[in-house]
């Protein structure tokens, strides 16, 4: 007959064989977890550095090609601005190498700068809309110019206002006096809407508009403002070409509010990538188009329709 003592003796030994039977296996398992674990992130990291490796090759080829780009493009672009002026007009988003380079390029081309205008924040703001309206709408219009009556916002306005002054029209037109140029880019400034020097504005042919990339959606109308002012500028002179930086044609920046509307479409031109090499060549190749008449939509962005200008 089994005593209460053998009894508790067998159930230790049982429980002390699954104690141990669990330890085991939890080693044995733990062992095989780890292993797998250890071949997955060595898998990783050699997917890692797999494609580290395609990203540093890619990025040589971009910069080869950029490279490239700079190289070719005093032939690419040669005369193609010849004899030409264009008046170069920055928002307050504009990166100053931008400017720097396609004033550069144009210059290459044949061309020159006419001369240098800055938006400032005050312009594009809509709650400034009605003061910007009131000066433009003032005395400092020149004597036999008018404003178009489909231009109606702030941007539209102002753009048609520094058109008359700044643009040289293709068809012949009594011309707009120094005085009087003088009189509305003066009111304008004063009032905080633009930056200019002094003697160093003069009117052109053609016109660039060079902005930023992408606006934060709490932008308001800024993007608008900038894609109406360069609608309305393309139809006082020869044609303006709307630039600005990867992100530009997205969301509600001026060059993505430009491509959608069809009205401005046909107007200014447009050029996403301008930080590029070959956006500023590309920039300067859209300008002689716009002096040819015709317009397009250039870059990498959404609603391109061509890189560059066939």
């Amino acid at each position: 007959m089994i005593t209460l003592r053998q009894h508790a003796i067998s159930l230790a030994a049982v429980f002390l064989a699954l104690a141990v039977g669990v330890i085991l296996g939890s080693g044995l398992l733990n062992d095989t977890l780890l292993s797998g674990l250890r071949e997955d992130k060595r898998s990783q990291q050699r997917q890692i550095e797999d494609l580290n490796q395609d990203k540093n090759a890619l990025n040589e080829k971009l910069n080869a090609a950029s490279n490239f780009d700079a190289t070719m493009a005093p032939r690419m672009v040669k005369d193609a601005l010849a004899e030409r002026k264009v008046v170069l007009i920055t928002t307050p988003e504009a990166d100053r190498s931008d400017v720097d380079g396609i004033a550069q390029l144009i210059s290459t081309a044949g061309g020159s700068v006419s001369g240098r205008v800055g938006l400032t924040d005050q312009f594009t703001d809509a709650n400034q809309g009605e003061r910007l309206r009131t000066v433009v709408n003032s005395s400092i219009l020149p004597a036999g110019t008018q404003l178009r009556t489909d231009a109606v916002d702030q941007g539209s306005q102002a753009g048609d206002l520094v058109g008359i002054v700044l643009q040289i029209p293709r068809d012949p037109a009594p011309p707009v006096t120094d005085e009087q140029r003088n009189t509305a880019l003066s009111a304008l400034r004063q009032s905080g809407f633009i930056t200019y020097t002094d003697g160093q504005v003069a009117p052109g042919n053609l016109a660039v508009v060079v902005t930023g990339g992408g606006l934060p959606d709490d932008a308001g109308n800024k993007g608008s403002t900038v894609a109406r002012f360069a609608a309305a500028l393309d139809r006082r002179g020869s044609g303006t070409v709307l630039t600005g930086r990867s992100g530009s044609a997205n969301g509600i920046a001026a060059i993505s509010v430009t491509r959608a509307d069809s009205s401005l479409a046909s107007a200014a031109s447009t050029v996403d990538d301008i930080e590029m090499a070959s956006g500023r060549i590309t920039t300067v190749l859209a300008l002689r188009e716009q002096s040819d008449g015709h317009s397009g939509r250039y870059g990498l962005g959404p609603g391109a329709t061509s890189i560059t200008v066939p």
